[in-house]
């Protein structure tokens, strides 16, 4: 059997329950956040800066909505990594799915399922 689930009707709780999916506090989880970063420069700290001020400002005077968030944080943060330069380019609204298989085999019976949830990636920097 195979249940097909939209990625607009699945939310982190349940994405948490079915993959059991948890915080890590372990500043050792995830090393290449750390490794080899290289300083930035006062201008981009400025930049930056400016990006958590105005999420904030937008966060605090208007519905924090998709689009809102794409512009005033997304493409600044894109631009100030480099992803509108060669070698990458962006790609929109690019099909994804993530499925998982569970496949029971006892005596009495096999069953075998299927989920599949599916959905698009706003902007993927290739």
């Amino acid at each position: 059997m195979i249940q097909v689930i939209q990625a607009q009707n699945v939310t982190l709780a349940y994405l948490k329950q079915k993959f059991a999916l948890h915080k890590s506090e372990n500043e050792q989880f995830f090393t290449e956040w750390f490794d080899y970063i290289p300083e930035i420069s006062e201008l981009e700290k400025q930049s930056l800066d400016r990006v958590k001020n105005n999420y904030l400002n937008v966060l605090e005077n208007a519905p924090l909505l998709e689009e809102a968030v794409k512009m005033v944080v997304l493409s600044p943060l894109l631009d100030l990594a480099g992803f509108y330069r060669h070698p990458f380019y962006i790609a929109t609204e690019e099909s994804v799915e993530i499925s998982e298989e569970i496949i029971i085999d006892d005596e009495e019976n096999s069953e075998e399922t299927q989920e599949i949830i599916k959905g698009k990636i706003d902007v993927l920097p290739r």
